[in-house]
C-alpha cells in the first residue's frame, strides 16, 4: 500500500508539456545547441520529427529553429506538394555544423531534452520509497512460494518499513540474494523518471530501459489516453519501482557520476537510478575495494537521505539518496565493519540453513520442476546418509542443484531420470567434489597425530619417570 501525498502543486511528471521554452525551465541557448546536435548526427529533419526526437511540442521547437535561421546556422527546404509546414525539412549550414560539433565536444548528448535537477528531486520526493507501508499480509503474498524461515519474513517485511538498511547475512547458498531480490515485489505504485536531468548545462542521461521496467499493473488514463498525451512527454510514466544489484564487481568509482572523455557522455551511478527502489549490494566483501571503504562511502546518504556527485567541471551537487540498501554478505556484520557503521543498520538480518521440513519441501519442488518422481527413501539417504555423514547444512540451494545433476546423468545415460541412492551418490560426489572423503582423511591425521604425541620417546620418558 502506498501513502497518498496531498501537494499544493502537481508533482513534476505530472504537469502538462511545456508550451514555450521559459516553460521548459531549461535556458534558450542551451536548447539551441541541444537541436543543433540533434540536426548534426540526423542529417535533414522535419520538425514533427524532431518534436518526436526532443520529446518537445512544435511550439518550443519553432523559435528554436527560426534562432539557427537568423544566425545563418541552418537553413530549410519543402520536400512534400501539401504546403504545410510539415513538407519543410531543417538542416544545418557549413557554420551550423562547426557549431554543433563544437557543442558536442563539451557534452555529445542528443537525445530527449532534460528536465532540471530540481523537477527531478521534487518527483523523487513525491514518489519516496518511504511512503511505502508493508504488511505481514503483503509479506505472505509476495513470498507465498517462497521456503523460508517465517521469522526472516517477518523481520524482512519489518525492515521495509524502517526506511533504513538492512543487513542479510548467513552461508553461502542459503538464499540471501534470492530473498533480498523478491524484496521488489514488495514495492508497490508506479513511478516516473526523466529521460535526462540538466545539472549547470550538463546534461546526464538518467532512463535506463534496462533498469526502468514498464509496471504491469500500469493502466491508461480513463480519458483514452488524451491526458497522458497533453503531459510532459520528457518523463517516462508507468514504470515499476527499480531493483539495482551489484556485486564483486562494484567499486568506489562506480558508485560516482562518471564522465567519459571518449564519448563525451555522463554515466549515472547505480544507486542514483535505483531512486524510488531497493539496491542490493550483493557479496559484501568480495568487492575490489575494502568493505570498510565501501560502507564509509554510504555513512552520510544514509544517515540523511542525499548523496552528493560532481561533474567533470568540478561542480558538487546534491540529489536524493531514496533508496531502501540491503547489504547481502556470507561474512558476520562484525567482521565488515565498525560500530559507527553497524549501528546505521536498522536491521542485521541471518539467513538461516533450512529445517528438515523445509528441505524436504524445496527437494520436492526441484523434483517437479525437473520432472523427476520423489522418492521419500532416497531422500531420507540424503539427509542421513549423506548430509549427516559429511555434516553439510541443510542449504536452499542444494536441491536444485543436486536434482540437476541427477537429470544429467540421466541424459547421458539415456534413461528416464530416477532418483535413488546410486543417483544422489554420483550428484553428491560431484557437487562437493570429496569434501566427505577429505573430512575423514583429515580426522584420521588428527588422530594419527594424536596417537604418536601420546607414544613413550626418549624426551617424554624422562618426564614421566
Amino acid at each position: 500500500m502506498l501513502t497518498q501525498q496531498t501537494n499544493a502543486s502537481p508533482a513534476p511528471a505530472a504537469m502538462r508539456a511545456p508550451r514555450t521554452t521559459d516553460e521548459t525551465g531549461l535556458p534558450f541557448l542551451f536548447l539551441v545547441e541541444l537541436l543543433s546536435k540533434v540536426l548534426f548526427q540526423r542529417g535533414q529533419v522535419r520538425l514533427p520529427e524532431l518534436a518526436s526526437h526532443l520529446k518537445l511540442s512544435v511550439s518550443v521547437i519553432t523559435p528554436l529553429v527560426t534562432h539557427l535561421r537568423n544566425e545563418k546556422l541552418c537553413e530549410v527546404t519543402r520536400s512534400g506538394s501539401s504546403g504545410t509546414d510539415a513538407d519543410l525539412t531543417y538542416h544545418l549550414t557549413d557554420a551550423g555544423m562547426q557549431r554543433a560539433v563544437a557543442a558536442i565536444h563539451r557534452n555529445a548528448y542528443a537525445g530527449p531534452a532534460p528536465v532540471p535537477l530540481a523537477a527531478y528531486v521534487a518527483q523523487m520526493a513525491v514518489q519516496s520509497v518511504r511512503h511505502l507501508h508493508v504488511t505481514r499480509d503483503a509479506v505472505r503474498t509476495a513470498f507465498h512460494d517462497v521456503v523460508a524461515s517465517a521469522q526472516v519474513l517477518d523481520q524482512l517485511g519489518a525492515a521495509m518499513n524502517s526506511g533504513r538498511a538492512m543487513f542479510i547475512y548467513g552461508l553461502a547458498g542459503s538464499g540471501k540474494t534470492f530473498l533480498a531480490e523478491r524484496l521488489c515485489h514488495l514495492l508497490h505504485g508506479a513511478i516516473a523518471v526523466p529521460y535526462a536531468i540538466m545539472i549547470d548545462n550538463e546534461v546526464v542521461p538518467f532512463y535506463d530501459p534496462v533498469q526502468h521496467q514498464p509496471a504491469a499493473a500500469a493502466a491508461p488514463a480513463d480519458d483514452g489516453g488524451d491526458l497522458l498525451r497533453t503531459l510532459d512527454a520528457r518523463w517516462v510514466r508507468g514504470l515499476q519501482r527499480p531493483t539495482a544489484l551489484s556485486g564483486g564487481e562494484l567499486t568506489l568509482e562506480m558508485l560516482d557520476l562518471r564522465f567519459d572523455p571518449n564519448t563525451r557522455l555522463y554515466q549515472a551511478p547505480p544507486h542514483l537510478k535505483a531512486n524510488n527502489g531497493i539496491f542490493i549490494i550483493d557479496d559484501l566483501g568480495r568487492q575490489r575495494c575494502s568493505p570498510l571503504e565501501l560502507m564509509n562511502r554510504w555513512i552520510v546518504p544514509m544517515d540523511r537521505g542525499v548523496d552528493y556527485l560532481s561533474l567533470h567541471t568540478g561542480l558538487v551537487f546534491q540529489v536524493p539518496f531514496d533508496v531502501v540498501v540491503v547489504f547481502s554478505s556470507n561474512f558476520l556484520p562484525e567482521r565488515l565493519s565498525d560500530g559507527a557503521f553497524l549501528r546505521r543498520l536498522g536491521y542485521k538480518i541471518e539467513v538461516p540453513p533450512q529445517t528438515p521440513a523445509e528441505y524436504q519441501q524445496l527437494f520436492r519442488q526441484a523434483c517437479a520442476q525437473y520432472g523427476i518422481a520423489f522418492d521419500a527413501a532416497a531422500f531420507d539417504y540424503l539427509l542421513s546418509g549423506l548430509h549427516a555423514r559429511d555434516e553439510t547444512p541443510l542449504l536452499a540451494c542444494y536441491p536444485r542443484d543436486l536434482i540437476r545433476q541427477v537429470r544429467d546423468l540421466a541424459r547421458y545415460e539415456d534413461t528416464p531420470p530416477v532418483l535413488n541412492q546410486r543417483a544422489l551418490d554420483w550428484a553428491w560426489h560431484n557437487y562437493f567434489a570429496g569434501a566427505g572423503a577429505r573430512r575423514v582423511a583429515a580426522e584420521q591425521q588428527k588422530k594419527d597425530r594424536e596417537r604418536r604425541e601420546q607414544q613413550p620417546t626418549p624426551h617424554n620418558l624422562g618426564r614421566l619417570g
